[in-house]
């Protein structure tokens, strides 16, 4: 199968892939960017189809001169050929490519790709039902992983319904469609990004009665270091402040969604006041109409690619797994960087620095492994060429942004009583149907101790999402805390791209 070549396979163009790949092609490498999108930005710079005629999609973003500058600087790459660009190209492995030094990406590709094919490569055909051809592997001599990250839900009865979406989902249809998933929309949840989802939905002639907040801001209140360091976040806070106040949007701190109502689609919710640690208050229920939820409890990395590689992981501030990483962004395998949410949630800006960041070390490994060798030592370098190429400025605004980051996910992380608000008859796992009681049974009844048990015992998360929606709410349940997803394939695959592979890949 013919192969394409790069020094740099960086998967994910979303703003961390974006930075990272036209600064890498800036110093010199060959980059090959892989994306399942049809478009680059990830679901930051999400952008309506073409075909929707939009005029202004900026006005729906933040920070879009930022994006229009990688843009433009990924399409001069382009033409210079110093980075080919893939999109519609599912990443489903990345293995070590023999004693080469190298590794192999493995993608599965939707439809044909909008981008020139990588001279050699056999062109992308779309058979029967969608299919195509086998596209061909990259082989690169180093692999950043910019797979961002999915939405954290924690179930309540009701979640169900149609017309409850998930906040950066509601997000989403408004970037991408230009449409909105009701007239009358409660926003909740927890973390900075309701905030933003609230702004835009109203801006869009949406009404949203209430913003309903399950921590609160008080959490800030341990970090102020950090928020003095960062006063454009604050000012940014404001922003959405005042325009709460502007569309008569009412914030309710510590309060959460316990219940939607409805039949064919939502047509209200309940919300309650929550203690310390999350549980509901009796006697502070209260309803709300309303035609739709957006509501999300922050992200969660995603890191199907790396626990396949074996990337060592930690526990990130807002209670999520993520990467471990050094300060210029390896992994603790050799020749594997990772930038943005993967790391840690900690926004788009964070996520271009990381980008920046982690190009530059890439390059200096590079010049400092010579050609053809794998661009990492055995064991990550404190110092030397490859953390001497960054510039100092880039580091001191990772650090400042990830102080950031951590004290906005302690400020938002669940508390454990959230789970007394799940009635027994509440679907938690929506794939295959497995309700509260259901798990419950397993952990109280058969001895379920962990969520890998409850899982063979129940069925939940062996759904299409594959735990990406039940996953923190299964993990609570257990009374366990979130553990790292390990699989060999990061998406499904036809079984005859596995076939295909060599016997032994080492």
């Amino acid at each position: 199968m013919p192969h394409s070549t790069a020094d740099l396979a960086v998967v994910g163009a979303g703003p961390a892939g974006l930075a990272a790949a036209v600064t890498a092609a800036d110093l010199g490498l060959s980059v090959t960017l892989l994306d399942a999108g049809a478009r680059p930005g990830g679901q930051y710079y999400r952008q309506p189809a073409p075909g929707l005629g939009a005029e202004r999609p900026q006005a729906l973003h933040h920070d879009w001169r930022a994006f229009a500058d990688l843009t433009r600087r990924l399409e001069a790459h382009r033409r210079r050929g110093g980075i080919t660009y893939l999109p519609h190209h599912h990443v489903w492995a990345v293995l070590p490519s023999g004693d080469t030094g190298s590794w192999t990406v493995h993608t599965r590709a939707d439809r044909a790709a909008e981008a020139p094919a990588p001279a050699g490569a056999a062109a992308e055909a779309t058979g029967p039902g969608g299919e195509t051809e086998a596209p061909a592997p990259v082989i690169a001599r180093a692999v950043l992983l910019a797979t961002g990250s999915y939405e954290r839900q924690l179930p309540f009865p009701g979640w169900t319904l149609p017309g409850v979406v998930g906040a950066g989902g509601a997000q989403a249809m408004l970037k991408a469609g230009l449409v909105l998933p009701g007239r009358r929309i409660v926003v909740a949840g927890s973390g900075p990004l309701l905030l933003a989802v609230a702004a835009s939905l109203s801006a869009a002639g949406a009404r949203v009665p209430a913003v309903v907040e399950a921590s609160g801001y008080g959490g800030y209140a341990a970090h102020t270091a950090a928020l003095a360091r960062n006063p454009a976040k604050l000012v940014e806070g404001a922003r959405y402040g005042s325009a709460l106040v502007r569309h008569h949007t009412r914030l309710l701190t510590r309060h959460a969604v316990v219940e939607a109502h409805g039949t064919d689609r939502v047509e209200a919710v309940t919300v309650a006041r929550l203690d310390r640690d999350w549980r509901p208050v009796p006697g502070t229920a209260r309803r709300i109409p309303c035609d739709a939820v957006a509501v999300g409890h922050g992200l969660v990395p995603e890191l199907s690619l790396a626990t396949g590689l074996g990337c060592a992981t930690r526990t990130a501030a807002d209670g999520t797994v993520a990467l471990a990483l050094t300060d210029d962004l390896r992994t603790s395998v050799p020749g594997v960087w990772s930038a943005g949410e993967t790391g840690g949630i900690g926004g788009a800006q964070l996520a271009l620095v990381e980008g920046a960041l982690a190009a530059h070390a890439i390059a200096g490994a590079a010049r400092a492994a010579g050609p053809g060798a794998r661009t990492a030592p055995a064991a990550p370098a404190a110092s030397g060429s490859a953390a001497s190429a960054a510039p100092e400025s880039l580091r001191r605004a990772r650090a400042r942004l990830r102080a950031f980051a951590d004290a906005m996910g302690a400020a938002h992380r669940p508390g454990e009583g959230w789970t007394e608000w799940l009635a027994d008859s509440a679907d938690v796992c929506r794939c295959e149907e497995v309700t509260a009681g259901e798990i419950r049974e397993a952990v109280t009844d058969l001895g379920a101790r962990d969520a890998r048990t409850v899982k063979l015992l129940t069925r939940a998360g062996m759904g299409w999402c594959q735990g990406r929606m039940c996953g923190p709410a299964l993990a609570a349940l257990c009374g366990v805390p979130p553990a790292p997803d390990r699989r060999p394939l990061a998406c499904p695959v036809p079984l005859r791209r596995l076939a295909a592979l060599p016997a032994d890949p080492s």
